[in-house]
This record gives C-alpha cells, sequence and structure tokens, in this order.
C-alpha cells in the first residue's frame, strides 16, 4: 500500500505542477548554451531521477515509517516539480535558477537525513544533486541568452 501512496504523491505533483502547453512553448523557444547538445536526453534523465525518488522515499519508508520524512521527500519534488512551472508561469530564468539552487540544497539537506536508514536509499538521491547543479548551471546561461 505504501508503495502505491508513495507512486500517486509522486504523479500527482509531477502532472499538478506541470506548465501549460502555451507555457511550454515560451520555455522551448528560448535560446539555448551552444554546448547544450544533450537536451533530447534531458526528459529521460529526469524520469530515471524521479524513479531513484521513488526506490529512495520507498526504502526510507519500509526502514522508518517516518510521516516527516515522507513530507520531506514531497517537498523535494514539489521544488523540483515548480522549476519549470515557475519559469514558464513568471517567465522568469531567475526564478528557475533560485529555485534549482532551493531544490538542490533541501535534497542534500534530505541526503543527509536519510542516511543512517541505509547506503542504498542515499546513494538513490546522488543522481539528483549530480544532475541539479547541470540544470541550473544551464538555466543560469539560459538567462545571459535570454535578456
Amino acid at each position: 500500500m505504501a508503495a502505491l501512496l508513495i507512486l500517486a504523491a509522486l504523479l500527482a505533483v509531477a502532472f499538478g505542477l506541470s506548465p501549460s502547453r502555451d507555457d511550454f512553448a515560451w520555455f522551448l523557444r528560448l535560446r539555448r548554451p551552444a554546448w547544450l547538445v544533450f537536451e533530447p536526453a534531458i526528459p529521460l534523465i529526469w524520469i530515471a531521477i524521479y524513479a531513484c525518488f521513488y526506490g529512495s522515499a520507498l526504502l526510507v519508508w519500509q526502514a522508518s515509517g517516518s510521516w516527516t520524512l515522507m513530507g520531506a521527500y514531497l517537498l523535494l519534488v514539489i521544488l523540483v516539480q515548480s522549476y519549470t512551472l515557475l519559469i514558464c508561469r513568471s517567465r522568469s530564468l531567475r526564478q528557475g535558477t533560485a529555485i534549482g539552487f532551493a531544490g538542490w540544497v533541501w535534497g542534500l539537506a534530505l541526503t543527509v537525513a536519510v542516511s543512517p536508514y541505509g547506503l542504498a536509499i542515499w546513494l538513490l538521491l546522488l543522481p539528483y544533486l549530480l544532475w541539479s547543479p547541470v540544470g541550473t548551471f544551464v538555466t543560469w546561461q539560459m538567462q545571459r541568452l535570454n535578456r
């Protein structure tokens, strides 16, 4: 039952905090750095990261049964998913950079908090901690190209 609840919460946030088609079309029209040749892989990277979030949260629940930690995972997913929504709705890459950084800081704090529950739990958060600075840097570079 916990597995389904965690998955439902993850999917609800992912779909509930997605930008509209028109807003996302604006985002897609923005200029990107010339070195961003891996952009077609970004959706797959995020799917893998969300799968890691799911696995980590499920393992934490099994190890601790902590609603507080589940809330911390939920906040992380909300911060991560809010990145594109905030950029698209506000038309501000600066706000996206800020929320990207805030998500990374929260992800780091969550990783430290769950590390006592097992190696696999925090290793599943590592892909996000490694990828998030890349996304934040890309957004920062896009700010310079799209004044």
